[in-house]
């Protein structure tokens, strides 16, 4: 790994994190107070901006000068997904607005070659048609970007998720991997972000923009490990779909939960409300520094239980 690329995501993060949040302060685009929230200061929904901006930034250098970081075609379903986001973020987009846009990126990436072809004998069922592959592999990206989006509720927790995770696939991965440097690139843009997120005044906070483009990546890797074709760093023969349950533990738990509850309510999935196990901690009394802690630590745990045990 260069050092350079790191230092220039650590430096391009922290200037765009400073940048975008005083351009979003003069024009008053500030986060709204209300039953839900959980903070009473000012705040921006800049984070995602900021990261997204960085890792553009340091894939277009690359490209100017002919050098490929990893698949730059990647940039039009996560560039697709970043701009429902940003937009969501101003404007609070209709749900069937970013279903049906959530939908076109799917298939894109199926396009692109990011499907599900195999269960690996999961529930029995080893090679699928292909029409019931796309089909499985648009669900399984509706339902994990949405649990990305659920979870980013808290200081801390949907950033220290994806930095989990992309730690785990370079694990999982070896160096020559394609992917190999986008995932270093986004660990080290990421980390600016806790500083800004857990001060008292002025925090930034990922938004839509942050969490539906991070939660694109943390798919778009893990359709990438299921591949039949990419072998992974276990110390056992582990399934893969076991592996991935683990990586995606807590999110896919905590939508389960939450549409349940949502449901037995009679109200509609897609209406925000705080009932989503982080929190539920928070109620308990629990910082967001310790919430997040205990949330992502168990999944890390299971993680590794998983893949080594």
């Amino acid at each position: 790994m260069e050092l350079y690329i790191v230092f220039a995501a650590l430096f391009l993060s922290s200037l765009f994190l400073f940048i975008i949040q005083y351009i979003f302060i003069r024009l008053k685009k500030f986060d709204d107070f209300n039953h839900r929230t959980s903070h009473n200061t000012i705040a921006t929904r800049t984070g995602g901006i900021s990261i997204f901006t960085s890792l553009f930034l340091i894939s277009l250098g690359h490209y100017i000068f002919k050098i490929e970081l990893f698949d730059y075609s990647l940039f039009i379903p996560l560039g697709i997904l970043f701009t429902i986001g940003v937009y969501d973020d101003l404007y609070q987009a209709d749900f069937k607005i970013k279903f049906l846009m959530q939908l076109i990126v799917a298939k894109i990436l199926i396009d692109q070659g990011h499907v599900i072809t195999s269960l690996y004998g999961f529930l029995g069922i080893y090679e699928i048609p292909w029409i019931i592959a796309q089909l499985i592999t648009a669900s399984a990206f509706i339902i994990i970007v949405n649990a990305y989006n659920f979870i980013d509720g808290i200081d801390g927790l949907a950033i220290s998720e994806t930095i989990k995770n992309l730690s785990f696939f370079l694990i999982l991965l070896s160096s020559d991997s394609s992917f190999y440097y986008l995932v270093w690139i986004l660990i080290f843009a990421c980390l600016p972000f806790y500083f800004f997120n857990f001060r008292e005044k002025k925090k930034v906070f990922l938004g839509d923009a942050g969490s539906l483009f991070l939660g694109g990546v943390n798919i778009i890797l893990l359709f990438h490990i299921l591949n039949p074709a990419i072998n992974i760093n276990t110390e056992n023969n582990v399934n893969k779909f076991v592996i991935i349950f683990a990586l995606l533990f807590y999110p896919l738990l905590d939508l389960l939960r939450v549409v349940l509850i949502r449901l037995k309510k009679n109200k509609s999935p897609f209406t925000a409300d705080q009932n989503h196990i982080h929190h539920w901690l928070i109620s308990r009394g629990l910082s967001h520094i310790a919430s997040s802690i205990i949330i992502v630590g168990t999944g890390t745990l299971l993680v590794l239980f998983v893949i080594y045990i």
